[in-house]
């Protein structure tokens, strides 16, 4: 079988994934920035693993999935969650938490905003690699510092900041420090019943077969909010029995053959 994982690097997990198939007997292809032309050479795998969410290789998945070759996760679903207002859109559906969020100019949202808004929190509308493009803004006058003619602002959660991987009905939950992304150091933490449940609506909701969620829980009152949701992390603070590489690639085939089972 020949795959195609679209990926801004080869290293990492997309090298992992692409060992753990060719030891399989499986053709594999890399496509970062180097590789990848999104025209009719792409048709010649027999599907793609989705494994960035940069808008190329998103683009690049629709174009597969135009030509009736399967794209894992899907496509669309990567954009949505990608874009933190269909994010919110999607979480909202599934039945989860999320911080009220504000978007506009610099001199609307002054006009709007109140005092007692304020931490805020200032993120790229369509969301980014780790922290990146994150600020803090305290105050009014933080807002002078984005250099954008439209901003996304969340409030901010006071709590506990929690990573959260799922990987078919396996879960792993690490606590983080905020802002941080997900290859600095994490604790363990126990899985609660609420934070089960959450990753059991989101992945149901939406078919999905792994991914994560960034969840605060708030100091004040105990609520979980959902503050990023993710398509393919990179799996780094994983540490159960179960090597993630094997049940990612696993699940992904499985998926694949479903997809031909239903054509």
């Amino acid at each position: 079988m020949r795959i195609g994982i679209l990926s801004k690097r080869k290293n990492m997990l997309t090298g992992k994934i692409k060992n753990y198939y060719e030891r399989m007997g499986h053709d594999v292809n890399i496509y970062t920035t180097n590789e990848l032309c999104i025209n009719e050479c792409l048709v010649e795998n027999d599907f793609y693993i989705l494994k960035s969410k940069h808008l190329f290789y998103i683009y690049a998945g629709y174009y597969i999935e135009s030509q009736n070759i399967p794209v894992i996760p899907n496509t669309d679903i990567c954009f949505k969650i990608k874009n933190r207002i269909e994010a919110h859109l999607l979480l909202r559906k599934a039945q989860l938490l999320a911080p009220d969020y504000y978007m506009g100019t610099i001199g609307t949202l002054k006009k709007e905003l109140k005092i007692s808004d304020f931490p805020l929190v200032a993120k790229p509308i369509m969301g980014s690699s780790g922290s990146k493009g994150v600020r803090f803004i305290r105050e009014f006058n933080d807002l002078d510092s984005i250099n954008e003619d439209y901003i996304y602002l969340e409030r901010f959660i006071d709590g506990f900041h929690y990573i959260v991987y799922f990987i078919g009905d396996e879960m792993f939950c690490c606590e983080k420090k905020p802002f941080m992304h997900e290859h600095n150091e994490t604790k363990e933490v126990l899985l609660t019943d609420d934070i089960k449940q959450y990753i059991i609506n989101w992945k149901e909701s939406y078919n999905l077969l792994f991914g994560h969620l960034d969840m605060v829980r708030e100091k004040s009152t105990g609520n979980l909010y959902v503050v990023d949701p993710g398509t393919f992390p990179e799996f780094s603070n994983w540490k159960t029995n179960s090597e993630p590489v094997a049940l990612l690639c696993n699940l992904i085939l499985d998926e694949y053959n479903k997809m031909l089972d239903t054509k």
